[in-house]
């Protein structure tokens, strides 16, 4: 079932999501060189703590961390470690945060050090095909827009969209319908409606689309260990358009 969110609930939603940039921004400070991944989680967990709000995630169907962090061929679902990172490495840093039963979900890839510019063009051409995808989440739109928005971009510039994970509807729980794939057909899939809230995720990858499953049973990797990026806001359909619940605003 599809739910739809009041504008109260959208607004709480917000306040959840203003928690998760803040968060975020703080993380961006401290990407560099040595840094691991292991310092992002204990940070995270704090922050959102300090703040009144929550990990949602950590605990989700056996997940034992605040943060997915995903390093290089990593497409999503990695767990946080103690091994620093070098310069030219990639993370994205996915987490959802549950203020006051409000959720918010938001990934996003982060640059370490120097890195090349194959990689600036995984990172760039990600991130804007989220929001190309986002300028499809309207009113009376399908989802198949979105994912043909985010697809025939992505194909264009050489780059590979992964299939097995997805976007998704979010609140009151993490994972509600519709699934939102970042491929397909425009005009199929289920009709967006006003108070909808869903996820945009794009996950691309540098080489194939296919994915691979660790032995932990969470992390997904390239099949053929070429670098993946993944940027992800938490959208609310609404009557003037799509509303973004976790937007950065200038940093982006």
């Amino acid at each position: 079932m599809i739910t739809l969110k009041s504008r109260r609930e959208i607004d709480e939603m917000k306040k959840a999501g203003d928690i998760l940039v803040e968060t975020h921004k703080e993380i961006a400070k401290m990407i560099k060189p040595g840094v691991t991944s292991w310092d992002i989680e204990v940070f995270t967990d704090e922050f959102l703590r300090s703040k009144g709000a929550t990990p949602e995630q950590k605990g989700f169907e056996g997940y034992e961390y605040a943060t997915c962090a995903s390093i290089n061929d990593e497409i999503c679902h990695g767990f946080p470690r103690k091994t620093p990172l070098k310069n030219g490495d990639i993370i994205t840093v996915d987490m959802v945060v549950n203020y006051h039963g409000a959720l918010a979900d938001s990934a996003w890839t982060y640059a370490v050090g120097d890195v090349t510019d194959e990689v600036k063009h995984l990172m760039d051409v990600t991130r804007k095909s989220l929001y190309l995808g986002i300028e499809q989440a309207q009113v009376g739109n399908r989802i198949g827009d979105i994912g043909h928005a985010i697809q025939t971009y992505v194909e264009n510039e050489n780059l590979s969209v992964v299939r097995e994970f997805i976007g998704h509807g979010i609140g009151p729980t993490l994972h509600e319908k519709p699934e939102v794939p970042h491929y397909g057909a425009p005009g199929k899939g289920p009709r967006l409606k006003e108070g909808m809230v869903i996820t945009i995720e794009p996950m691309v990858n540098i080489g194939g689309w296919k994915a691979k499953m660790d032995d932990n049973g969470w992390t997904a990797r390239t099949v053929d260990g070429s670098l993946s990026a993944q940027y992800e806001h938490t959208i609310a359909i609404t009557k003037n358009g799509p509303e973004i619940l976790t937007y950065q605003g200038e940093n982006e």
